[in-house]
């Protein structure tokens, strides 16, 4: 069963050099309290596995330039000058990694597997210092999964059991980073009590879920 706690008693649980994962894409989904929460308690030196830095203010954004990530994994740069910018300064260290291939990366983790085998990336900058491996005459990049401390989420409403309904395009990334991280938090606009979400509608299963924070206004 989870526990009901404030953005801030969840990021004071996230340390220095942390690995989290969080849910959105550019923003869309993006745990925006819990974010903030993080910001003001200036953690720094974290690792991020994201698949977009979003934008300088908004999202996963806000973390890079309050200058708080050390490294990253992710996929899409392209409207975040800030992480562009020290990226190249040699400030920040980046994987960027096909988007697909990220998320099969952050599953495996999360359902105990090693990594996956994917022909993404073949002849490519992706291809550099990893293990090929052939199967059936045709060749695969060995990918190892991404393990991350923690994932912050973004859901749509809990019930008391802990299941999470996501919101349109919100879901996105969520719930694969729901299952992904050893400590599960995230963020929900309410909890209602367990029966009133249709279990056709339920994505994210309570048994993932260790806290949730009621997003602030």
């Amino acid at each position: 069963m989870f526990k009901r706690i404030t953005a801030a008693e969840a990021a004071a649980m996230i340390k220095d050099r942390s690995r989290v994962a969080i849910g959105g894409f550019l923003a869309v989904g993006a745990p925006e309290s819990l974010i903030d929460a993080v910001v003001a308690a200036k953690t720094k030196d974290l690792h991020i596995i994201v698949i977009a830095s979003d934008w300088e203010d908004r999202g996963i954004g806000k973390l890079v330039a309050n200058r708080q990530v050390r490294s990253a994994q992710v996929s899409h740069l392209g409207t975040n000058r800030e992480i562009q910018a020290q990226m190249n300064a040699g400030e920040i260290d980046i994987e960027l990694v096909p988007q697909g291939t990220l998320m099969e990366r952050v599953r495996a983790f999360g359902a105990g597997l090693g990594g996956v085998l994917t022909p993404t990336g073949l002849g490519t900058v992706v291809q550099e210092g990893k293990q090929i491996i052939t199967l059936d005459g045709k060749d695969y990049l060995l990918e190892p999964a991404i393990p991350s401390d923690f994932a912050l989420v973004k859901a749509h409403k809990a019930d008391e059991s802990g299941n999470l309904v996501y919101s349109k395009t919100a879901r996105n990334s969520n719930p694969i980073m729901a299952k992904a991280g050893r400590i599960t938090i995230v963020e929900v606009d309410e909890i209602v009590p367990t029966g009133e979400l249709d279990p056709e509608h339920i994505v994210t299963p309570g048994v993932f879920v260790d806290y949730i924070v009621v997003k602030e206004v």
